[in-house]
C-alpha cells in the first residue's frame, strides 16, 4: 500500500502565501505522476496542478496548470523524498476548498500495475 499526507494548510488574507507538502510512503516502486486537486464546498473536485515523469516524458518533469491558477502557484517534486508541493501564491478566496495531494504510482508488490491514491486532504481558507 501506498500512503500520502499532506501538510500545509491553513488560513491566509487575500493576496497571501501558502505552500503545501505532500509526502509518499509505503510500498512503493515508481510514481508516474503527483497532483494537487481541490474541492470547494457545494463545488466538485477540480484538477489543480500535475507533475509528471515518466518515459513519455523522456524522464523530465511535465507540469500542467488549470487555467485559474497560472501564474499564482507552482508545484514542484522531490523525486528523492517522494514528494510534491504546491507553492500557492496571491490567494484568492476563491481558492479556499480542502486540497488533495495524489499519486498515480505502482506498489512493490505490482510494479507493473498503476494505481491512484489519495491523501486526506488539508483546508486552506482565504479570507477577504
Amino acid at each position: 500500500q501506498v500512503q500520502l499526507v499532506e501538510s500545509g494548510g491553513g488560513l491566509v488574507q487575500t493576496g497571501g502565501s501558502l505552500r503545501l507538502s505532500c509526502a509518499a510512503s509505503g510500498d512503493i516502486f515508481s510514481i508516474t505522476t503527483m497532483s494537487w486537486h481541490r474541492q470547494a464546498p457545494g463545488k466538485q473536485r477540480e484538477l489543480v496542478a500535475t507533475v509528471t515523469n515518466s518515459r513519455k516524458t523522456n524522464y523530465l518533469d511535465s507540469i500542467n496548470y488549470v487555467d485559474s491558477v497560472k501564474g499564482r502557484f507552482a508545484i514542484s517534486r522531490d523525486h528523492a523524498r517522494n514528494a510534491v508541493y504546491l507553492q500557492m501564491n496571491s490567494l484568492k478566496p476563491e481558492d479556499t476548498a480542502v486540497y488533495y495531494c495524489n499519486a498515480i504510482a505502482a506498489p512493490g508488490m505490482s510494479p507493473s500495475v498503476d494505481f491512484s491514491y489519495w491523501g486526506q486532504g488539508t483546508q486552506v481558507t482565504v479570507s477577504s
